[in-house]
């Protein structure tokens, strides 16, 4: 028989890899099956304290899958544990929990999620939990405030940091005032309203929560953004962190439809009164949330969709925080959102043209179809 020729026998040599080669291929395709497997636990942080046994909270479609343990029977038979987190700190607090990954998705407000962003948060915003949120300016019930020009060298209660606090600066300089034309006060709601109910701040900025305190006899609502320019509203979605929806794509799809199926069910109108009383579970009473969307249908405020006044609003939001200083350097969204799950769970639902899509300025657009183009 003939020799091999050297470079033959080197192939062949090649063809029957050693076993340590063999074992070594097989422990790293394991471990890339294991850093794919499904978590134990998905883990849902809300930027409130919310309220109520089980704690839960209103004005978002999420308050509605909550009480109704939708995702924990989603979930259920795949033997995946739901777990909820609510934060006092509201959305600043969140930021710093999905800083420390202890949470997997974040559902806060506009501003923070900016705020984060800039301070180098990894997350994708999936879809809109909670749209054109109001925001009120209350006083106690004998106080000679009237109007926002009032507030001048006034003490007022903001909580800052929140979606609410950039909507009160662009409020203010509506009325030719700035923030530095008050003696601004940093408190929480259950803060704010202790202190606007002993005398200890002259006005307070807040949301729906006031109503409870108005009904009470304890303060007057002396403006509210109902009515006025969408772009004085409050926006709020489900965002995720970016390495948890690398890593389970599937899971973050199940989430996002169990949220689009509660968008659903609170948009529809047959559905008001029992909204509000789920809602209610947070301890804001019905009569609260029949104050806060008066005159209001609900589709607009509880679709998912992220359309161009959503974006709209979020670039806005980037502009005013930079502007004012309070991120310090310019952030880009339009690799942020992504819309894949919106579409895939409207398209599996039959939704694509439930919601109504609006322009920038928040005026429906016409012939506007609910699924948006993946971003």
């Amino acid at each position: 028989m003939s020799r091999l020729h050297p470079f033959l026998a080197s192939l062949r040599r090649w063809a029957a890899p050693p076993l340590a080669l063999v074992f070594a291929v097989a422990l790293t395709a394991a471990a890339a099956s294991s850093a794919q497997a499904a978590p134990d636990t998905i883990r849902i942080g809300v930027a409130t304290a919310g309220g109520g046994d089980p704690v839960t909270w209103g004005g978002s479609p999420g308050g509605v899958a909550r009480v109704n343990n939708w995702l924990e029977e989603e979930f259920k038979a795949s033997g995946i544990k739901v777990e909820w987190l609510f934060f006092k700190g509201a959305g600043p607090a969140v930021n710093e929990a999905l800083s420390n990954k202890q949470i997997d998705f974040a559902y806060q407000g506009d501003l923070p999620q900016i705020v984060g962003r800039s301070n180098g948060l990894k997350t994708k915003l999936l879809l809109v939990s909670g749209a054109r949120n109001n925001l009120y300016l209350v006083a106690p019930p004998k106080s000679d405030i009237k109007s926002i020009k009032d507030l001048k060298d006034r003490t007022v209660s903001i909580f800052r940091g929140t979606n609410g606090h950039l909507v009160a600066i662009n409020v203010l300089a509506a009325n030719g005032l700035t923030e530095r034309d008050i003696k601004g006060v940093n408190l929480d709601v259950g803060s704010s309203q202790a202190a606007l109910v002993s005398n200890g701040v002259d006005a307070a900025f807040g949301g729906y929560e006031w109503f409870k305190v108005r009904d009470e006899g304890l303060a007057k609502v002396v403006y509210s953004t109902q009515g006025q320019d969408p772009a004085f509203t409050r926006q709020a979605s489900l965002l995720v962190r970016s390495e948890f929806e690398q890593a389970n794509p599937a899971e973050v799809q199940r989430v996002v439809d169990v949220f689009v199926r509660a968008a659903r069910w609170s948009s529809d109108e047959k559905n008001r009164d029992e909204l509000f009383r789920i809602w209610a579970r947070s301890g804001t009473p019905v009569a609260s949330w029949s104050a806060e969307f008066d005159r209001q249908q609900l589709a607009p405020r509880n679709s998912p969709l992220v359309d161009d006044f959503i974006i709209g609003r979020y670039k806005a939001v980037v502009a005013d925080a930079l502007k004012l200083k309070l991120i310090r350097r310019e952030v880009s969204i339009d690799d942020w959102f992504d819309t894949r799950y919106l579409n895939n769970a409207l398209k599996k639902q039959g939704l694509e043209n439930y919601w109504t899509a609006y322009d920038a300025k928040g005026n429906p657009k016409a012939g506007a179809a609910a699924s948006v183009a993946a971003r």
